[in-house]
């Protein structure tokens, strides 16, 4: 007769599915690696399976591994949703909100968002997980994942939440010391500060006002960089020119340390343009931290977005780095 199985090893699971590793899980789980080693070996042995191939440095699921997590998954994510009701009849948001989303975006305008709503509803705790990868929010264990750009389709909502709008922008010194470029041919003749990411360095597309196609800029500058914060601290430093998201950089332009540049002009990193959504499994919105921590992005960030109300007469408008 098989011994049955412990909850709490199918929790260790799933942490272990999503870290990759024991070590991460571990950490996360704020336990010791052997502790976890244990207790997967312990559920392996009460299932008569193998669950994950095991290399020096991370695990995989086998593919029983695999089955039995999208099985048991749900109903781990059913049980924390009722006991979450139980402890709150009242419907009051509670338990812990796990949030996945890009770095700069995270860091820029989602920290202030989610200080907001603790404090409206101080039982709720957030973890928060940066990425510039799309995470599957299912695997992952996210309640609400933001992105940037097209989205697969998939069982997953996709609740638009911007349009991206970007902006040119140099610091006073800069422009002061090279001049303020007329057209974007000049651009040609100054420094540009380039992202450069997983595909390569990211291209400037301009193109008036009003017009359909736009135009791929050859420019090019002294420093590129896979972070978007760093090319933002140089910029402020006089180092150069950047093209970014206006959320990235909407205190700078509203404090004028940051000074748009050819903003007749709409600007983009690619032809097509990009949106920020939220996306989350139609499941999660059973429980009223997800719906009311939803509610809140939406209100806070309004339409037009809170980031796009700097003041300035003209915006640009374009996609998102990746």
């Amino acid at each position: 007769m098989r011994k049955p199985v412990d909850l709490n090893a199918l929790r260790t699971l799933a942490q272990v599915a999503v870290s990759g590793s024991f070590s991460a899980a571990a950490e996360r789980m704020q336990r010791n690696v052997s502790s976890v080693s244990r207790q997967i070996a312990g559920l392996e042995e009460a299932l008569g399976q193998r669950l994950f191939y095991r290399h020096t440095r991370a695990v995989r699921l086998t593919d029983d591994g695999q089955r039995y997590i999208d099985t048991v998954r749900p109903l781990l994510d059913g049980l924390d949703q009722a006991t979450e009701s139980a402890f709150r009849a009242d419907g009051t948001p509670s338990g812990v909100l796990h949030i996945n989303g890009p770095v700069a975006f995270c860091q820029r305008q989602l920290m202030p968002l989610i200080a907001d709503f603790q404090r409206r509803y101080p039982a709720v705790r957030a973890e928060l997980r940066l990425t510039d990868t799309f995470v599957d929010p299912v695997q992952a264990g996210a309640d609400i994942t933001f992105r940037v750009g097209e989205l697969a389709d998939s069982s997953l909502i996709a609740r638009p939440l911007a349009a991206m709008n970007y902006v040119l922008a140099a610091a006073p010194a800069y422009l002061q010391a090279r001049g303020v470029p007329t057209t974007p041919a000049a651009l040609l003749e100054h420094d540009c500060l380039r992202y450069q990411g997983d595909y390569g360095r990211q291209f400037w597309f301009v193109r008036p006002q009003s017009q359909a196609a736009f135009e791929r800029l050859e420019i090019d500058g002294p420093l590129y960089s896979d972070n978007a914060l760093s090319l933002l601290e140089a910029a402020l430093l006089g180092q150069g020119l950047v093209l970014f998201p206006s959320w990235l950089m909407d205190r700078e332009l509203r404090a004028g340390t940051l000074v748009p540049v050819l903003a007749d002009f709409d600007w983009a990193i690619s032809p097509e343009s990009r949106r920020i959504h939220m996306v989350y499994a139609k499941s999660r919105l059973a429980a009223p931290k997800v719906r009311a921590f939803i509610d809140h992005v939406l209100d806070s960030v309004g339409d037009p977005p809170v980031w796009d109300c700097w003041a300035q007469p003209h915006r640009s408008s374009g996609p998102a780095p990746p």
